[in-house]
């Protein structure tokens, strides 16, 4: 897809006070609607936590304060990011990206709705790609994980990060991949870890995944594009635009538990803390901080992530 890059990171608000009424009226006739259809919790107001399994198991609270009230954040831009280095075009329709990754079986249920009106877009293509438990990233084997695309060993990370921030989103390349930097030409065929689907009628597309792990200058974090305006093809999702690019984000407490669970407790990559990323907005849901559910002391049998992206399908977003 060829996409012209928006400068602009956030939409003006109502071009009249008329119009800002209006969204308003809306919010508040559907705010207990949008409340009770999200899957998992993933409404965009919700508080940014682990919240219970589905046995109902307490698990550990947020980091991060939750948002506005879903009266307010409904109409919200969700935040945009940095494309970063390692992109492939929609080329895998799937579900199930996991292939022969190992690693905490990780579920994302995202929700897709039009900031200005807060209906769901259908049929919008979400892309998300992320690396694997040692810091990998597929099609760029060579060039990411710890440094030099090699697997590290050793002691796991305490509550004490490790990484020391730059003050500067880092570039592509060896030690800093998937943050900044300009798009780099994929170095092998490997596309595990990256697919897209279409948003069903109510804006829902859910994914099958593992727990992303870290590599050195990032928080833990997923990537994601939304495309609209195309078409589904033999080969993958063509034409149209994103109309954003982001990135969602991992509680600190959820890190900490998985870095307990092999093969993340084998990494020895120094790591960088939510508050120390310098592609994290601190914003909360608003700039993707994920909703996480998972059974405490037991993240290893799986977690789920939700979240609801505000977009504005108008607008050209693509992050480069």
């Amino acid at each position: 897809m060829t996409e012209k890059s928006d400068t602009h990171p956030e939409k003006p608000q109502g071009p009249a006070h008329k119009r800002d009424l209006t969204r308003r009226k809306v919010v508040l006739a559907t705010g207990a609607a949008v409340a009770a259809v999200g899957v998992g919790g993933a409404v965009a107001a919700s508080a940014s936590a682990e919240g219970t399994s589905a046995a109902g198991t307490d698990a550990t609270a947020s980091d991060a304060s939750s948002d506005a009230s879903s009266a307010e954040s409904c109409y919200r831009l969700t935040g945009e990011t940095t494309e970063g280095p390692y992109y492939i075009d929609a080329d895998k329709i799937r579900k199930d990206i996991t292939e022969d990754r190992e690693g905490i079986p990780f579920t994302l249920r995202l929700k897709v709705i039009d900031s200005d009106t807060c209906k769901p877009l259908k049929r919008a293509a979400v892309d998300i790609w992320h690396c694997d438990a040692l810091g990998i990233y597929s099609g760029y084997e060579s060039m990411s994980g710890g440094g030099g695309g090699t697997p590290p060993t050793g002691t796991p990370p305490t509550d004490a990060p490790t990484g020391t921030p730059t003050g500067t989103p880092p570039s592509g390349g060896p030690g800093g991949p998937g943050g900044g930097g300009g798009h780099q030409e994929p170095t092998d065929d490997e596309r595990y870890l990256r697919g897209t689907q279409l948003t069903d009628k109510h804006g829902y597309v859910e994914f099958k995944t593992v727990f992303p792990g870290w590599y050195q200058g990032r928080a833990v974090h997923i990537h994601t594009k939304v495309h609209v305006d195309g078409k589904l093809t033999d080969t993958g999702y063509e034409g149209g635009h994103a109309c954003h690019t982001g990135q969602f984000f991992f509680a600190e407490t959820a890190v900490l538990a998985s870095a307990d669970v092999t093969p993340y407790s084998t990494s020895t990559t120094t790591r960088t803390t939510l508050d120390e990323d310098t592609i994290y907005g601190g914003g909360g849901t608003q700039d993707g901080l994920l909703k996480l559910k998972y059974r405490k002391g037991h993240i290893e049998k799986g977690v789920i992530g939700s979240i609801t992206m505000g977009v504005d399908p108008d607008e050209t977003r693509d992050g480069t």
